[in-house]
This record gives structure tokens, sequence and C-alpha cells, in this order.
């Protein structure tokens, strides 16, 4: 597609009447309750999905890559925001031994041939939290921010030709487009600089869609220490970083800057509107969650065509969703009104270095859900905002990080081992619970028992390697470059058969 019939698309886009778009997804919200209080977006049982993002490289340079669209459709990918992103989903399964064995093999099934399609291309595609190594020619920089004026319309060169994605840097909503980081500052005339960071998002349908605000408290409570596991972007691409000397620039990572990318990309650089990335309220119901929704700024309302689906009687509420950027959110849709659902969508994780890793993630999250809300958990009494610390404290700081947990007897603690103790054992009884037997339980919650008990995260593992190398007198581009090379080599060895901790 050529600039100007994209700029043509965007200016489409934009002319639509907000105020009209506004109005009839209030009237679709009305309509979702009356069918949520129906009963329409009830499930039989628990049933569980995944989202997986990743990025391509220069299979012998390990430099950034850009993903031809032809070869994307090919290997059954979807398109994400950036030229060198790609995106699968799963089918959801029942919440069962056999429904996240199949989870994984759809995994590996899909990922596998599409490794070796790209390899064809001498492309590797890579499961990270965040790329680090540029095209080669090219600086992160000009990557990011190259960008141009079509007919007075914003364009961003290595952006996916989707308008929205475009119309974000043309309308009078706010976007930053910036990113501040410690020791970074990155201005941007799009919201291209996201293209920086990938996820893995788990989904988890509520058997009974009016029990959705239960299940959502405790997701919040769990993310800090979810996150803290998880984290895998503690470094930016070198030329990303003011002057400031390398051992200072690694002292102060974050080991999670995806969060703070993402909210920065996004949010208002002042207090001129809301935020649109953010941790979410607890919701009292389920009507005051889609209230949420309706209520949250349209930043690109667009025409919503109907088609066959039955969801399509909600089109423009689940347009306004697809902007409803929050780090747990509720979903409400499906294909036919027998497939309709409710379902947490769990947005923190970023991509990780293995299929079993991200399965963990996946399996560790349902159980808890099943756990804590079965018992009634005295973590339900968490105080929101101590949930929000515990997140954005396992953003900076990982494992590292002091999180208040609840404990089984309603005590307060801090200590890491207690915490994740108990948060282990909850999750092997969820799924215990959910028909799993014992050591099939406990081999979806090992990879990250044992990230917990070595104290070791991807981003902990790559801090350590760049900071070895800084301490060898190794410039901070060649440290963070080398440790990006030793991270594409051993997920060569282990993306579809094993797990991070086999890297250690």
């Amino acid at each position: 597609m050529s600039g100007s019939e994209l700029a043509a698309r965007v200016r489409k886009v934009l002319s639509v009447d907000a105020e009209d778009f506004d109005r009839r997804a209030a009237e679709e919200a009305e309509r979702l309750k009356e069918e949520v209080r129906d009963g329409t977006f009830d499930n039989t049982e628990a049933i569980v999905g995944l989202e997986l993002e990743l990025y391509a490289v220069d299979a012998r340079s390990g430099s950034l890559r850009r993903v031809p669209r032809s070869l994307l459709g090919l290997i059954g990918f979807e398109k994400e925001l950036g030229l060198h992103n790609a995106e699968m989903q799963t089918s959801p399964q029942p919440l069962n031994e056999h429904g996240l064995a199949a989870q994984e093999a759809e995994l590996k099934a899909n990922l596998a041939p599409a490794l070796k399609r790209t390899d064809r291309d001498d492309i590797r595609l890579v499961s990270d939290g965040l790329w680090t190594v540029p095209p080669t020619g090219e600086t992160a920089t000009d990557y990011l921010c190259d960008s141009v004026e079509q007919g007075g319309v914003r364009i961003a060169t290595n952006m996916s030709d989707a308008a929205r994605y475009h119309a974000m840097a043309n309308t009078d909503y706010p976007t930053g487009m910036r990113i501040e980081a410690p020791h970074v500052s990155l201005r941007a005339d799009t919201v291209m600089p996201e293209s920086l960071i990938t996820s893995i998002q788990p989904h988890y349908q509520i058997p009974h869609a009016p029990d959705l605000p239960e299940y959502f408290r405790y997701a919040l409570r769990v993310a800090g220490p979810l996150l803290a596991l998880g984290v895998n972007a503690p470094f930016f691409p070198p030329d990303l970083y003011d002057d400031a000397d390398d051992e200072t620039i690694v002292e102060d990572a974050w080991m999670e800057h995806r969060i703070g990318v993402f909210e920065d990309v996004l949010n208002p650089a002042g207090d001129e509107a809301p935020d649109k990335v953010r941790f979410p309220p607890d919701f009292e119901s389920v009507e005051e969650a889609i209230d949420d929704i309706l209520d949250d700024e349209t930043i690109v309302p667009m025409e919503v065509e109907e088609g066959g689906r039955f969801d399509d009687a909600f089109g423009h509420l689940r347009h306004k969703h697809g902007s409803y950027w929050r780090w747990v959110r509720p979903v409400f849709d499906g294909a036919n009104r027998s497939s309709a659902n409710a379902r947490i969508e769990f947005r923190p994780i970023p991509a990780q270095p293995t299929v079993r890793d991200a399965v963990s993630f996946q399996a560790v999250f349902a159980g808890l859900l099943t756990t804590l809300t079965s018992i009634e958990h005295p973590v339900r009494g968490m105080e929101w905002e101590t949930a929000r610390e515990n997140f954005y404290a396992a953003s900076r700081d990982g494992l590292a990080a002091e999180m208040t947990w609840i404990t089984n007897d309603g005590a307060e603690t801090t200590n890491l081992d207690r915490v994740y103790g108990e948060l282990f054992e909850a999750a092997r009884q969820g799924l215990e619970t959910q028909g799993l037997p014992t050591d099939a339980a406990r081999r979806y919650v090992r990879p990250l028992r044992e990230r917990a008990d070595r104290r070791q995260t991807p981003a902990r593992w790559k801090h350590d390697h760049v900071a070895a190398a800084v301490d060898e007198n190794v410039p901070l581009a060649e440290a963070i470059w080398g440790m990006q090379s030793t991270y594409v080599d051993n997920q060569k060895e282990t993306l579809l058969e094993g797990s991070f901790v086999d890297w250690l």
C-alpha cells in the first residue's frame, strides 16, 4: 500500500463522527449488560487461551528485521504494530489436563514450521521482552522515529499499515509518543516506539460472567508477584541512552522497562487527559466493568461494519475496548452466541524465553484464580493501593522488590519465600481442582518455582551478563549486544523443548 493510500484511509478514519460513535457504543453497552444478565456470556467451565508476540531478527547478525507481509501470511501469524512484529493466538481450551497440553502443542505446532520457513529467508523469530539490536545500518532512534507527512497526515515509516495505528498520531488525544526511563529520553511523532516491546497475554474465561469482578480482584493482587517472576526487559538499544557512564546505566536499570515504555508512549505527557495505560480499579459488579470500558476515552473512533459475528452487535464498544489499555482487563466477545464469553486478559508479562515458560505463566495464573476465588483467600482484602505498589515495584526490581502479601491465615508478609510458597501451592491446588494429576500440575508450576528458588529471572540473567562485561571494561553497546546474541543462541536450543532454567 502506498503512503498516499494509507494517508487517505487515515483521513477517512479521522472523519468519523465521535459523538455518534460514542452514542452507539453506549447503546451497545446497555444491550451487553442485558445479555450478561440473561446468561449469554456464561460458560460451563473455565477456559484458557494465550496470545504470543515475537519479533524478527537477522539469523546471521541478530539485528532487527522487517518481516515481509507476504511471509507473515504464509506462516499464519498476524500483524502487530511494527514491521518486525508477529503475533499468534491459541484456540481457547477447557482448563484441564488436555486443554493445557493442547495450548502448548498448538504453540509448538505453529512455531515449528514458522521457524523453518523464516529460516529460508535468514530470519529468526525471537520471543523476548524488548529488542536491543536495531536493523543493520540504522540506529534504533531512526527506526523508531522515522516518519513522513502525506497530505497533512503523519505516517510512521516502519509501522504496519493498519490505519488505526497511524491515526493515533493524528488525533486530538495528547498521546505521549515518548519514552522516559533511567538515562533514556526519546521523542517521536508517532506511537512507533511502542514496537520496542513484546508480551504474552494469558486469558481466563469466567464460568459465570457476573462473577468476573471477584476473579478480577484476585488477578490484580497476583499481578505484582507474577510480573516479578517474568521480568525480561532491563536494557534498551544502546543508542537510546543519554550521556551517562556505563556503570551507572547498568546500576540504574529497571528489570521490566516494558511497563514504562507502554505507558509513556500511549499516555499523555501531562495531566490534560486521563491515562489510557494504567493499573485498573477493582469492580463491584460486571456492569461496572462494562461501564469502565464505555467511559474510557476513544482515541480513534472508526466506522464499524457489521458482519456475521454475534459480538458485531457490540462492535462500537469492542472497538473502544481495543484502546482500553489496562494491565489487566475484562473482555466480552464471541463469534456466535454459544461461544460468547467474559474473560480476564492478563497483560503484564513480557514475552518469555521458551514456550514452556509462557505456558507455565498461563497455567499458574489460571490455577491461582481457580483456588483463590474458591477458598475466598484473605488476599482479597488487600488494599488496591498495595496491589498497585507491588506491581510497579516488581517492574523496577523484579524478585528484589519488596512486595506485600496476605497469607492464608490473614497475616501480612513481605517474606519472598512465604509469598511464593503460598502462590505456587495455590496454583498447584487450582490445577488439581481442574483435574490435572499432581505430577502434571507440578510440571507446569516448576519453571516458575525454580526462578523464585534461585532468585533468577530472564531480566536478572541479562543484567548479570551485561554487568559482568562492563566490569571487564567492555563498552556498554558491545555488552548489551553480546548478551542479546547469547539470549538468541540459547533460545534456538530451548524455545520449543526446554525452559529458561535450562540456561542457568
